[in-house]
């Protein structure tokens, strides 16, 4: 199973062009959803604005090689290990979830538009999307926001929850697919597959999809503001709780 291109067996019954025209389509709808959610949450020119304003107040300017040298702290530390998550099982299911997508996403393109099945890819799509769901559903099951202490049901969804319930859909059902293909069952497991799929690109404006483009852009902010001495009423950056001899403490969020 972890060594087959499921793919590739597929386009013994759908025409190649078909399945990569459907990858495209993802790949468009990610694009447009985001260009959507920019334009109709007015995001962007809310991060921008806010920026400006807090670089008016901010003491000194931050030059060319500081700014470069707080993105790559930025990058290491907020982005690439999610090092702004106090409480360690939530960090560890944020990166189990987040490297698990990266590569059940980057080996689809290449197995889609690859006709070998040789390689790491194959291994690479199975050990991603089993890494998704390990992490994905660690977090919802064990890890989420406590919603019975706020009164409502642990079985309440909101539409901020649908980016990650239709990636754990996509990444279960497509290991569904890929053990039981060839079968009458592998064939309902790949229908919903693909409609999981669908729901997951297709749902971006209604979903936090786009979040993770902000998320690194706020983190950055964050560090200029702290750089700079603007008073902000942002937290410090993760790595350096009392920075800037502000004497500010993080404290591990109550309800994670």
């Amino acid at each position: 199973m972890f060594s087959n291109n499921p793919f590739a067996e597929l386009s013994a019954s759908i025409p190649s062009g078909v399945i990569q025209a459907f990858v495209v389509l993802m790949f468009l709808l990610v694009i447009a959803g985001t260009v959507f959610d920019v334009i109709h949450k007015k995001s962007a020119r809310y991060f921008f604005e806010n920026w400006r304003k807090e670089q008016e107040k901010g003491s000194r300017k931050i030059q060319g090689g500081e700014l470069a040298g707080l993105a790559l702290a930025t990058l290491f530390v907020e982005v690439l290990t999610s090092a702004e998550f106090c409480n360690a099982r939530r960090r560890i299911a944020h990166l189990l979830t987040m490297y698990g997508f990266i590569a059940y996403a980057v080996a689809t393109f290449v197995l889609v538009f690859s006709s070998g099945s040789s390689g790491p890819w194959p291994l690479l799509w199975h050990l991603g999307a089993l890494s998704v769901c390990v992490g994905g559903y660690w977090f919802w099951f064990a890890i989420r926001v406590d919603v019975a202490a706020e009164g409502n049901s642990p079985w309440r969804v909101m539409p901020a929850d649908l980016f990650v319930l239709s990636l754990l859909a996509s990444s279960t059902f497509g290991l569904l697919w890929s053990w039981t293909q060839g079968s009458g069952f592998g064939w309902l497991c790949f229908t919903l597959y693909i409609v999981a799929t669908l729901v997951l690109f297709g749902g971006i404006p209604w979903s936090k999809f786009a979040h993770m483009f902000f998320k690194p852009a706020a983190a950055l902010q964050k560090r200029v503001a702290r750089a700079d001495g603007t008073m902000s009423n942002l937290p410090p950056p993760a790595d350096a709780p009392e920075q800037f001899g502000l004497g500010i403490k993080r404290a591990a969020p109550r309800n994670y």
